[in-house]
């Protein structure tokens, strides 16, 4: 070997080396928390005030990175494949093949990652100042950029304007992972995935459905409306004239007292009735809580396909979806599952099926036509049941219990069970 190749040899050395720092650098700040590195600029630590930086705007640090990380990869194989054929001749290149796989893959690649994971505060403190000095190396950031814009054309659909596309899937395994280090706690990682599920949910899903809203005539008297306002603790009440498919707006129950106490206690209450909110059963529940947001409304009604009233839904109802069920003196609490002596567990009907999944551990199906257990055994059954039927869905049996009218109050559910009586298959 002459001297140019040994020096060559020397400088892909070094070139696995650096690549292996910012092999590093990229997962421990991947892993990085703005809180996180927030908590560490309180403190004061070296490198944390740089490190909060690149947690702000990591697209503007990560791409860089990861450029110089490429560019360091291709200059080490180029230059071991010059020495090794001028040292080896053909076979060499080969063996110099194998020799960057395998020495790339544990120095630059496995042995500081796996660090990183291990090391992740001490890591990212360590590389903070490194990789803001690449990211604010311009040449480098606008060929990064550039490259950027190639993949945006390339890609349109999905887009990487902001650096490399993470999904959802990504974050909630992120998310699973922080909570069992003790990154955060188990109600934060919760509260993580409630906001996610939040974005896929619909207002059919969360609304007090038609059969459970109280509502009033429109013809009523305002003292009449009073006392049904008193009785159920409600401070806002929905006004309909003739049927509930014919709704007029809301009546607040400080109107109403107002207009008692100004003599006005006969007066028909649609006369009172503010402005109603209607929304289709499909709209998005992020969308509607910023349209009640906007309009400074607490309660909006929930229409289906044909316009007729399906149900309301209320500021409190949205915000339960991503914070759990709120409580007040009114509420009549009564346990969601009850597990009974026979090892069956029963639940009430207007339970989710993925609540019931998610708590079961089971896999009940879920479908368009159904949201929760009891549309669940009232689809598969096919007509209103009676108290005791029984369906097989998915190896489990479904029983009906405290059916009221038309309506399934509570389902007794057996898993991975035969029902006593003919079953009809899930599948």
């Amino acid at each position: 070997m002459s001297s140019t190749d040994v020096l060559m040899f020397a400088i892909a050395i070094v070139l696995v080396f650096f690549a292996s720092f910012l092999a590093m650098a990229e997962t421990s700040i991947t892993r990085m928390s703005r809180h996180k590195a927030t908590v560490l600029a309180d403190e004061g630590k070296t490198g944390a005030k740089e490190l909060l930086r690149i947690t702000e705007h990591p697209e503007n640090y990560l791409n860089p990175v990861l450029l110089v990380v490429l560019a360091s990869h291709l200059a080490v194989a180029t230059l071991v494949g010059l020495v090794a054929e001028q040292a080896f001749g053909t076979w060499g290149v080969l063996l110099g093949v194998v020799f960057e796989v395998g020495f790339l893959f544990v120095v630059g690649e496995a042995a500081p990652k796996t660090w990183a994971v291990l090391n992740s505060e001490r890591a990212a403190l360590l590389v903070a100042r490194p990789v803001v000095m690449i990211g604010n190396f311009a040449p480098l950031r606008w060929v990064a950029r550039g490259l950027i814009g190639v993949s945006n054309a390339l890609l349109p659909g999905k887009g990487l304007k902001q650096g490399p596309y993470v999904s959802e899937e990504e974050l909630l395994a992120m998310t699973d992972a922080a909570a069992d280090d003790d990154v955060i706690e188990q109600e934060e990682r919760q509260l993580i995935r409630s906001v996610f599920e939040f974005g896929d949910t619909v207002a059919r899903e969360v609304m007090v459905p038609r059969p459970d809203m109280l509502a009033v005539e429109g013809s009523q008297k305002v003292t009449d409306v009073i006392d049904t306002a008193m009785k159920a603790g409600f401070s806002r009440i929905p006004v309909y004239d003739e049927n509930i498919d014919n709704v007029v707006g809301v009546v607040f129950t400080k109107d109403l007292l107002r207009a008692e106490r100004e003599g006005k206690a006969d007066t028909p209450v649609r006369n009172l009735a503010r402005e109603g909110l209607f929304v289709p059963e499909s709209k998005p529940v992020a969308e509607l809580m910023r349209e009640m947001q906007r309009k400074k409304l607490h309660l909006a009604f929930v229409l289906d396909e044909f316009g007729d009233t399906a149900g309301i839904v209320t500021l409190e109802d949205l915000i339960e979806e991503l914070v759990g069920e709120i409580n007040d003196e009114y509420d009549v609490e009564e346990a969601p599952v009850e597990r009974l002596p026979n090892g069956e567990v029963r639940v009430n009907g207007k339970m989710p099926i993925d609540e019931v999944n998610d708590l079961l551990g089971i896999a009940l199906p879920e479908g368009d036509d159904w949201d929760t257990i009891a549309g669940l055994l009232f689809n598969r059954l096919g007509h209103v049941p009676v108290d005791g039927e029984q369906v097989m869905v998915a190896a489990h049996t479904l029983t009906a219990e405290r059916v009221q009218g038309r309506r399934i109050g509570r389902v007794r559910l057996k898993v991975g069970s035969m029902p006593n009586d003919k079953a009809d298959s899930a599948e």
